[in-house]
């Protein structure tokens, strides 16, 4: 299923997650960004539009500042993100570069999508720097954003962004390879779940775990986002994007995930 929904959508949104963008050493993972853009390059030339919703501004902002690492005072957290997001947003681009392929940076927030004029502004600017071969950078604007302005995690982010965009198909990539009925980092006996038709129903199934030191959304909130991009058809898949060559792994059938299908 996996493999056909990839093969049949042409507008596809991928989320990055976090910790699927952070290396061992804490710093943003240059050889993952670098796979990604030669197989979205490869993609692109099938003729499919791509879309990224990134996390990894506050990762990127320790890795230059990382004198602010124990700063919890939300000023030093915003800007924290100011100073990440040039970083991440320049390593996005030099993995773009190598294609030929321009990106470009969209930072919104919960407000952005509650006002009309906002709105139709930026579906219109989506929709234009994609028809012009385009690979828009979507995050949430950290820098300014509160909490009654704040969307709260990508994975909400990601779903409205593929609503906006009338999306064929979402993506989550995080670093589990999707969900499972227990947590799989807890419990060995854990198993994965392939398919998910009644979210409802999963939600009594499975045990819900925390979540990790990078990410702001455990598993409850990708199966919210999920629930939200099926209310407007578009299915999604969850998995591991920080396996080698995981989007070519996962067209080819060769690696597992979770899909949600209405």
């Amino acid at each position: 299923m996996i493999t056909k929904l990839i093969a049949d959508s042409r507008k596809i949104i991928f989320k990055f997650g976090s910790n699927t963008l952070a290396g061992k050493d804490g710093k943003i993972n240059s050889t993952l960004l670098l796979e990604f853009a030669e197989q979205a390059a490869e993609l692109k030339k099938k003729g499919k539009q791509i879309v990224i919703v990134s996390s990894g501004a506050q990762v990127a902002g320790l890795s230059t500042m990382d004198k602010w690492a124990r700063k919890k005072d939300i000023h030093y957290r915003q800007a924290l993100c100011a100073v990440g997001q040039v970083e991440l947003m320049s390593a996005w681009g030099k993995a773009f570069e190598k294609h030929n392929l321009h990106i470009a940076q969209i930072l919104l927030t919960r407000e952005d999508f509650n006002d009309t004029n906002r709105t139709l502004n930026m579906r219109n600017t989506l929709f234009t720097l994609v028809d012009e071969g385009i690979i828009p950078i979507i995050n949430e604007n950290d820098t300014v954003s509160v909490e009654e302005i704040k969307i709260g995690d990508n994975d909400t982010l990601a779903a409205r962004s593929a609503i906006l965009w009338s999306a064929d198909l979402l993506v989550l990539f995080s670093d589990i390879d999707g969900l499972y009925d227990k947590n799989p980092k807890e419990d060995p006996q854990a198993t994965l779940v392939e398919e998910v038709k009644d979210i409802s129903v999963i939600r009594k199934q499975i045990t819900m775990g925390a979540t990790n030191s990078f990410g702001t959304g455990g598993i409850a909130t990708k199966i919210d986002a999920a629930e939200l991009a099926l209310s407007y058809g578009i299915p999604t898949i969850l998995a591991h994007g920080g396996k080698s060559r995981s989007l070519e792994a996962l067209a080819a059938g060769n690696q597992k995930g979770t899909v949600f299908l209405g």
